[in-house]
């Protein structure tokens, strides 16, 4: 069955879930051939139970040790715009949707997930402008996120610390 993956890593951000599983963006989700929807809440106190989508079959869990297996099934992530969990989609290779949580003060998510959109790795809105997005959204346009070069980091942070 074709998953979209929902992640607030070990935040709050209720109106994420709230909107990702509201009847429109469901039937949007559905009409684009989704069959389920795996929801990773984090600290929120929305928890949907598994049948609380008519559209879609429904799990949702707080934690875990790690999202790697889940991001791996997944055909389609949306994430809040946390670093750490979009260079985790990222370097999964999966077609990415960040929501920028726009009640948040000082918002370097915001600058992350504009410039990531900008080099084509990702797709941006917010929970206002969700289901809008996922209804127009075209994924070929994404490229794939280069791996990284930790050779080429350490190198740098040696020379920076006058290591070398």
């Amino acid at each position: 069955m074709t998953t979209v993956f929902v992640t607030v890593g070990t935040t709050r951000f209720d109106e994420l879930i709230e909107s990702v599983t509201s009847s429109e963006v469901t039937q949007i989700l559905k009409a684009r051939g989704y069959g389920r929807l795996v929801l990773q809440v984090g600290r929120g106190t929305l928890v949907p139970d598994a049948d609380s989508c008519a559209d879609l079959s429904v799990e949702a869990f707080r934690f875990k040790d790690s999202i790697a297996e889940d991001m791996r099934r997944a055909d389609l992530v949306i994430s809040h715009a946390g670093a750490g969990s979009c260079l985790e989609a990222l370097s999964a290779g999966k077609p990415l949707l960040v929501v920028v949580n726009d009640k948040l003060m000082d918002n370097h998510q915001l600058e992350l997930a504009r410039q990531l959109h900008m080099d084509d790795h990702l797709l941006y809105c917010t929970c206002c402008t969700l289901a809008e997005t996922l209804k127009n959204m075209d994924l070929s346009v994404l490229q794939p996120f280069p791996p990284g070069q930790p050779k080429n980091f350490a190198n740098f942070l040696d020379k920076a610390l006058g290591v070398k």
